[in-house]
């Protein structure tokens, strides 16, 4: 079942291979290819762009800015809620697309449209909301304004477990405040992107605001290195790892560029002696197991305290043996797709082999299958030197830490260099606030395990990255703030 090939059956229109710059599809010299991480197999060939093709995105992004911001606040926002409108009429190509390129089951992939359309939505909403002030003056003869404008052009670099989302959420604040865009598509899934760049065409997004320059895996450094580099970028936003960023931070530095980075996680879920275990079994069965543990925010290090330890563990076992399948994301059963591709699996088969070898002990799963799939795993007995308490995991992995008191977890928790997510279990009110206030991350989820919403900031704080995106605070990271001194006034 795992190897049946998958018929890529969406609408010609919206299936787009080559490059999108300036309203123009355009052709690389080469192509390269992208495939099925359920089978391996190709479902298609793209342009494979190159610093060529970069720069002219790069130039027609610029161009493109001097109109694009004088357009009112309201034109910018009627354009952006077509695009919207276009995104919830083509749900289900476009979720076609994610799951033939990302491996996500269906039911997900129509669920990452809807996240993905959320922030065009509500960022159409929010241009119209970018204020700024009128300051009290010191002195009679003059008027203090605290002007808001847009930046620039801003590079768009995003990951492969969102390939739609991760997009909207940047470009729709960018757009919104009078920004123009060059998106960077990851190489696994740059299918979702070119789909969103024809739809962004029907809404009636001028040329040059919306570009997408896809690229092989080959020629990624060199096309970030141009996009984080050249002058004419003044906003650089990437999602991805902390070793990546770090990267794209260095590039950034020499032309001092404002920066916005969704780096890596390690998120802990705790599950206190006071919380509903119920509860806390469905939160981890929601945090870990969504896209096969591939999301920033996916639980990683899971903390059980001892009086509910092993309560928790049994029914959190018997909820893996009724709830996941693994398949085919096309498959209407599917809830388990394939990792992005084999050298990820492999991540996960090693770090409970490390695990094992260091004594824990395997409750559920714990094997590599076919291809790229890896059996969800539930492992106990586990310690924090193991290497899945220590580097993110980024598959279906449950590694679980038997814990005695409130101050022991928080310190396992909180002893990681990164901090984007965290969740707990608790009843206890009193509990609920001290631990929420001193969990080190950007985002805690309490008694959920589903926290993304377009209206919410996403972010995180220590290496986990900068800034933050959705919310009205997302609009931010677009704007510069100008201050306007108006003397000389009759007293």
């Amino acid at each position: 079942m795992l190897q049946r090939p998958y018929s890529l059956d969406v609408s010609a229109q919206l299936l787009r291979t080559e490059g999108f710059i300036d309203g123009r599809w355009v052709s690389a010299a080469s192509t390269f290819p992208v495939l099925d991480p359920a089978t391996g197999e190709e479902i298609a060939k793209v342009s494979n762009c190159g610093t060529k093709e970069a720069q002219d995105a790069v130039n027609a992004a610029y161009k493109a800015f001097h109109l694009w911001k004088s357009h009112t606040a309201k034109e910018r926002s009627i354009l952006l809620r077509k695009w919207f409108d276009l995104i919830i009429q083509h749900r289900d190509d476009l979720a076609k697309l994610i799951t033939a390129e990302c491996g996500k089951p269906m039911k997900e992939s129509l669920g990452e449209i809807t996240y993905s359309a959320s922030f065009l939505e509500w960022f159409s909403e929010e241009a119209r909301r970018v204020y700024g002030d009128i300051v009290a003056p010191s002195a009679k003869d003059r008027k203090i304004l605290l002007l808001k404008q847009p930046v620039g052009v801003a590079s768009i670099i995003t990951p492969w477990n969102f390939p739609s989302a991760m997009i909207t959420r940047k470009v729709g604040a960018a757009l919104a405040v009078g920004c123009t865009v060059v998106v960077k598509p990851a190489e696994d899934t740059p299918l979702s992107a070119l789909a969103l760049a024809e739809l962004s065409v029907q809404a009636g997004i001028p040329p040059g605001v919306f570009n997408v320059v896809p690229c092989s895996r080959e020629k990624t450094p060199a096309v970030g290195e141009l996009l984080c580099t050249d002058p004419l970028v003044a906003k650089i936003s990437f999602t991805g790892s902390t070793a990546t960023g770090k990267i794209l931070l260095r590039h950034a530095a020499g032309t001092v560029k404002k920066v916005s980075m969704e780096l890596g996680g390690h998120a802990p879920f705790i599950v206190f002696d006071s919380a509903d275990v119920d509860k806390a079994v469905a939160g981890a069965m929601a945090s870990k197991f969504r896209n096969s543990g591939q999301t920033c925010v996916c639980s990683n290090r899971f903390l059980v305290q001892s009086g509910i330890h092993d309560a928790f563990m049994e029914k959190l076992a018997k909820a893996m043996d009724g709830e996941l399948k693994i398949g085919h994301g096309s498959e209407p059963t599917t809830t388990q797709g394939p990792l992005i591709n084999t050298r990820a699996a492999e991540k996960v088969e090693g770090q409970v082999a490390d695990a094992v070898a260091q004594g824990a002990v395997v409750v559920r799963g714990g094997k590599r299958l076919e291809g790229s799939f890896m059996q969800p795993t539930l492992l106990s007995n586990v310690t924090t030197d193991m290497l899945c308490m220590r580097e993110e995991t980024f598959g279906p992995l449950i590694p679980v830490v038997k814990f005695n008191t409130e101050q022991e977890a928080l310190a396992i928790a909180n002893a990681s260099p990164v901090g984007l997510a965290g969740y707990f279990y608790s009843r206890d009110i009193s509990q609920i606030w001290r631990v929420a206030e001193q969990m080190e991350v950007g985002m805690v989820g309490v008694n959920e395990g589903l926290i993304s919403a377009a209206e919410a900031s996403f972010g995180g704080i220590k290496q986990s990255g900068l800034g933050r995106e959705g919310s009205k605070y997302g609009i931010d990271e677009y704007l510069e703030v100008k201050y306007m001194c108006l003397g000389g006034l009759s007293p």
